[in-house]
């Protein structure tokens, strides 16, 4: 049955990225521009890099226009002819039909000339940077799950190595975020580590169900599913490990809402013998859950 609780306003994305906004926070898109051009959107690096290329081939344009006849074989006025002027010496092309004349355009193409060498080798180092970044390349499950593990309430998601390249020494790590208010009436976000039935595999190849027991240990003890998403509670993962394929140490993280844990529920087995013998492992039921009533649980565990 769907819970109507009115939620608190949620802190981070699925991705870890945080929602709370800003204020009063001083302007640093110049003085970390480096950090911006690496960290922002694919689309928006492109079209910062296409508009700063056009936009700088505008500027010369008009500049090659303001010297008056300074470009040789090109219509007077003609603000197309110096556009593409300026594209063939920022790019140092050199058709050789059109070419600068007097002191003043032989100077701006001097500047642009350098301008053109200096920004080729920024943008190809920027595109480098982010492009060779390594990935994870781990997938996790959309749901959370609480059900009976070996007579026991547990907790449980999953993760699937999405790459052939295995990942070693992969580690894991819990946390309960919980919005809470102080004996004095003061609001704060606690976090409380969550520890894992196993929170280290030596190889991750296919697939990792993370289990989290329920007991009087747990941070969730005794605690339901309407407190939880009252309180506005969230579970972070942080995965970790080294990966074969890059050789590199990767991480990846996700964040769950109260709302995303299913009670009462399991997940869908992934794996199923082929008529050959061999096992295969179907992506299309990863996210599936099941309902499990051997042992309805109303809340996480017991309070002591």
């Amino acid at each position: 049955m769907k819970l109507h609780i009115r939620r608190q306003p949620r802190v981070l994305t699925r991705f870890g990225d945080t929602t709370v906004v800003r204020i009063g926070e001083k302007p640093r898109v110049f003085g970390d521009l480096y950090h911006w051009l690496l960290t922002s959107p694919r689309w928006q690096f492109g079209l910062t890099l296409v508009g700063t290329y056009l936009g700088l081939n505008a500027l010369f344009a008009l500049a090659y226009l303001a010297c008056g006849n300074a470009i040789l074989n090109a219509q007077p006025g003609s603000f197309e002819d110096a556009f593409f002027f300026s594209v063939q010496t920022m790019a140092t092309i050199g058709y050789g039909q059109m070419s600068p004349a007097g002191i003043a355009a032989n100077i701006l193409v001097t500047i642009e000339a350098g301008l053109g060498l200096f920004g080729i080798a920024v943008a190809s180092g920027l595109m480098f940077a982010r492009f060779t970044r390594p990935t994870a390349g781990v997938r996790f499950s959309a749901k959370l799950v609480v059900t009976q593990y070996e007579g026991r309430p547990t907790l449980m998601f999953r993760l699937a190595n999405e790459r052939v390249d295995r990942i070693h020494e992969a580690r894991i790590h819990l946390s309960l975020l919980r919005n809470q208010i102080t004996a004095e009436g003061h609001q704060y976000r606690r976090i409380y580590d969550l520890t894992p039935m196993r929170s280290f595999t030596p190889v991750f190849g296919l697939t990792w169900t993370v289990m989290h027991y329920l007991d009087g240990d747990s941070p969730l003890a005794g605690l339901s599913a309407e407190q939880l998403i009252a309180e506005g509670s969230q579970i972070a993962v942080l995965f970790s490990g080294h990966h074969a394929g890059f050789y590199q140490e990767v991480h990846e993280r996700a964040v769950y809402d109260a709302a995303d844990i299913e009670w009462n529920a399991r997940f869908a087995d992934l794996f199923r013998e082929l008529p050959d013998g061999r096992y295969a492992m179907d992506f299309g039921l990863f996210d599936q859950t099941l309902a499990d009533e051997t042992r309805a649980i109303a809340a996480a565990g017991p309070t002591e």
